[in-house]
């Protein structure tokens, strides 16, 4: 989800009901493209506004936060500093719905005059910046300095003419009409999400399609489909939306998935009606926190990213070691072959003469059909089948080794699988901890092992998953194999039900009856969090198997999480969690 136009017009007002009027009392630069202001209110109050020109995640917004700063600060920031300190906030403008915020400035100079000066954030993606203008708009500096060779449209230098840059010929939401609309929007040959997004400036993908939601039109079908009565009931809710935006009626929230925030907004997302939403006090705090909660996902998968490598390599040595010892396995199958010619030659071979090379003879085995079996000149036919048989004991003993060694491999690619499902799912610091200390009790890293069986070392602080059906019923996903264990085995009643995907890697649920009928619907849903918590996730449906804990047992010496069992149900889950309420 990108910061679109909507939701910078409700950071605008929100901002403009408490700065206009305040003072900077502070300017730092805690990153290469960040500001944080800090202003004194009229209501005396402080606030801090935090900017960022992150190619990746630009942003404004009010915060409670501060960053640590560098030992000496920018220039750009030495620059506002000497020009900006103590200055009074006089406006707070977006033009049209661009995601641009202007921020226009009154200071003192250094003979006592007044003088005018504009702080713009442009907050678009790769080509976002921070770009300091004086009263007539000429680049001062700007936190990126882009030359010609960088941009052929605009160069953003000091003593440049500042302007927005036409590139895209999008036209103003806030000012067009029915006609505009028609003419200029749906006469595109282009889904008619896609029509929207890219006529208008400020409106993202995601207010395209629940505009076209809310006039029960596909955002995906062809602008072609539509005729003019169509067409102006999907401009009537085209222009609800833009009406709440002129009336400054936002509704800031977030919408969570069932791995945390989803999408933002701060129109009502009637698309997302079967999700939970959270409303947010401020379009500042729904940003920051839906952020903050991104920037915690992305560090978690850098955290994990050795560990995932770890055990992808794992499974990719242990999968060509199965598949050699499975060709080696073809190699012993004609062991019983050369146990029927061993037979066959000392039950026929008394009337060869010496130096026969084969032996023609009935094979019992096969209703009496004719079998020729290569003989050695050199030796007797009793020594000929003896080297029959020994050949048959070979292969026999090769068959059972392999045979073990093929259950060994294949148990150690399962339990690998399982770990690298676990990795996905991972939240929090505890839950890799907890997984790298498996990785080293099985011996894939080296470390010092503290026995999870034994009880010993310190306890574990990651926690499985816990939701609550829609009927009320406390359902426990496993994040782990150690967690799977536990609930399967110790957390579970002989009565409660065990859920998992079929002959997959993935977690245990486990749903407390509490000695009572479970309702349908509480089985559906706990197949869907067994069917989301699996290697099949992203699947529309997942197959799988449920049975009560009485039915479930442990193998002796097979790695944590392995279990079996032989009376069960299966049914077919859907993946979409984002109804189940999740207990923290």
């Amino acid at each position: 989800m990108a910061l679109d136009g909507i939701v910078i017009a409700n950071v605008v007002y929100e901002l403009r009901n408490v700065l206009i009027g305040g003072r900077i009392n502070k300017i730092a630069q805690p990153e290469r493209d960040e500001l944080l202001l800090t202003i004194k209110g009229t209501d005396r109050e402080v606030y801090k506004l935090f900017l960022s020109a992150g190619a990746g995640m630009p942003l404004i917004y009010l915060t409670e936060h501060t960053k640590p700063n560098p030992m000496t600060a920018p220039n750009f920031c030495m620059l506002l500093r000497k020009h900006l300190n103590n200055g009074k906030i006089l406006d707070i403008t977006q033009p049209g719905l661009e995601r641009i915020v202007s921020i226009k400035l009154e200071h003192m100079d250094e003979l006592g005059d007044l003088k005018v000066k504009y702080l713009i954030i442009e907050l678009m993606g790769k080509h976002s910046n921070i770009i300091f203008c004086d009263d007539k708009m000429i680049i001062i500096d700007s936190i990126k300095r882009v030359n010609q060779f960088m941009s052929s449209v605009r160069e953003v230098l000091p003593g440049r003419e500042y302007f927005i840059p036409q590139t895209s010929n999008k036209a103003n939401p806030l000012t067009i009409d029915f006609d505009f609309f028609m003419d200029n929007i749906l006469s595109k040959s282009l889904p008619i999400g896609k029509a929207i997004y890219t006529s208008l400036t400020g409106i993202s993908p995601l207010i395209a399609n629940e505009i076209c939601y809310r006039a029960s039109i596909d955002a995906g079908e062809s602008t072609s489909i539509l005729n003019k009565d169509t067409g102006l009931h999907l401009y009537r809710n085209f222009e609800n939306v833009i009406e709440l935006v002129k009336k400054n009626e936002f509704l800031p929230h977030i919408v969570m998935g069932s791995k945390g925030p989803r999408e933002f907004s701060s129109i009502p997302l009637t698309s997302f009606s079967a999700y939970e939403i959270q409303s947010q006090p401020s379009a500042s705090v729904m940003l920051e926190t839906y952020y903050a909660s991104k920037n915690a996902a992305s560090r978690m998968h850098q955290k994990s990213a050795d560990l995932r490598k770890l055990v992808a390599n794992a499974i990719e040595r242990s999968t060509k070691k199965y598949d050699l010892q499975l060709k080696q396995l073809e190699d012993t199958d004609k062991r019983d072959k050369y146990k029927v010619y061993g037979e066959l030659i000392t039950a026929y071979g008394y009337g060869l003469e010496p130096g026969a090379k084969e032996l023609i003879t009935q094979n019992y085995y096969e209703n009496n059909e004719d079998i020729r079996i290569p003989l050695d000149p050199t030796i007797s036919p009793l020594d000929n089948a003896k080297k029959y048989f020994e050949k048959y004991n070979k292969l026999k003993r090769t068959y059972e080794a392999l045979t073990l060694l093929i259950q060994e491999t294949k148990d150690e690619i399962e339990h690998l699988e399982s770990i690298r499902s676990s990795l996905e799912i991972a939240t929090d610091e505890h839950d890799l901890a907890d997984l790298k200390q498996e990785l080293i009790e099985y011996g894939y890293i080296k470390g010092k092992s503290v026995s999870k069986k034994s009880g010993a070392g310190k306890k574990s602080k990651s926690r499985p998953f816990h939701y609550k059906s829609s009927d009320g019923y406390d359902i426990y996903v496993g994040k782990n194999n150690y967690q799977n264990e536990e609930l399967t085995f110790k957390l579970a009643e002989g009565s409660d039900w065990w859920f998992h995907a079929k002959n997959l890697p993935g977690s245990h649920v486990i749903v407390k009856s509490g000695n009572k009928e479970l309702p349908d619907r509480t089985f559906v849903e706990a197949a869907a969090l067994a069917a989301y918590y699996s290697a099949a996730k992203d699947a529309t449906k997942v197959e799988i198997d449920y049975t009560q804990r009485k039915n479930i047992k442990k193998p002796s010496g097979r790695a944590p999480g392995f279990v079996i069992y032989s009376t069960n149900y299966s049914i077919m889950a859907d993946t979409d969690i984002s109804a189940i309420k999740r207990v923290e």
